[in-house]
């Protein structure tokens, strides 16, 4: 794979954080309906649909951000950005099922609050190997600031 062209590693890793992001959605999906719904929230929780179209750009552009980092193979840099954006990712999907599927509002806000920081730490260790790559991931943790806001005032109001 050394030698794909950044275009494919691009359509590859977009692809595979889509679909990774996408299928710890689905396996809550349920929930959202049956329990979700139920929550009392701030007058300015988004709309449900908002989530799906919103993750899937915050996605494709993790992935073109990760693919940049690899197709660059500053060494390493390279390996210790990867590394931290493997670890907010998998921050990233364990989210989902605690907060939807095990209804655990707390240990979620835990878990998002590690996500935000494990992201501050990719997006700096991607500077230092592309700053493209860096500020693709700045909605991404705009996104987490705002999503870490609304799971501690869900938190508050359904105490």
């Amino acid at each position: 794979m050394k030698n794909f062209p950044l275009w494919a590693k691009c359509l590859l890793l977009a692809i595979a954080c889509v679909v990774l992001g996408g299928l710890s959605g689905v396996s809550t999906a349920g929930s959202i309906q049956e329990w979700y719904t139920t929550l009392n929230k701030p007058s300015w929780n988004p709309p449900n649909w908002i989530f799906g179209p919103v993750w899937t750009l915050l996605y494709s552009m993790m992935g073109i951000a990760a693919a940049i980092v690899w197709h660059k193979n500053v060494p390493t840099d390279s390996r210790m950005g990867l590394l931290w954006f493997a670890v907010q990712f998998a921050l990233n999907l364990a989210w989902t099922p605690i907060f939807f599927g095990m209804h655990q509002l707390g240990f979620a806000l835990v878990v998002i609050i590690l996500m935000w920081l494990a992201i501050l730490i990719t997006i700096f260790k991607f500077a230092n190997v592309s700053k493209l790559a860096a500020w693709l991931l700045v909605p991404y943790i705009s996104w987490v600031s705002f999503a870490t806001i609304l799971n501690a005032t869900l938190l508050y109001l359904n105490s």
